[in-house]
């Protein structure tokens, strides 16, 4: 069976969009703090003088091996947790919850979703669907 995704973000509460949006701005951000330093050095070897001038107030080039070595560390450390993070979802998706096993009738199936079972058959014969929801998330027409 194929994996239908159904995209109505006004469907989300306030707190979902906004804690959506807060780990996209902390994962922009992150991204802009792990490329600095290449921008840096990149900039270092064309010879910029502002960043020349830099590099010597703040400690020449083993001021840069550190930042180096722990832009280094912190990408090891991001490439272990990611590891780990689908290890733990691999091992989570092994065990099926019990009402995934559950068969569903048609009969059930249109109850819920309060659709007719002459929609629902003709639905299925078709290749494409359009539905159309009310602003409760509810199924208004199939069509």
């Amino acid at each position: 069976m194929k994996q239908y995704i159904i995209n109505v973000p006004q469907l989300q509460s306030i707190p979902k969009r906004l804690s959506s949006f807060a780990i996209t701005v902390v994962c922009w951000v992150m991204w802009g703090y792990l490329l600095y330093p290449i921008v840096t050095l990149i900039n270092w070897l064309r010879g910029d003088y502002n960043v020349i001038n830099e590099m010597r107030w703040f400690g020449g080039y083993k001021s840069l091996l550190e930042l180096l070595e722990i832009y280094g560390c912190t990408l090891v450390v991001l490439g272990i947790m990611w590891v780990i993070w689908i290890a733990i979802r691999k091992f989570r998706r092994r065990y099926r919850l019990p009402a995934a096993e559950k068969i569903v009738t048609d009969g059930e199936m249109c109850a819920f979703y309060h659709v007719k079972a002459e929609k629902l058959l003709q639905c299925r014969n078709q290749q494409n669907t359009t539905v159309f929801f009310n602003d409760h998330g509810q199924i208004i027409d199939l069509k």
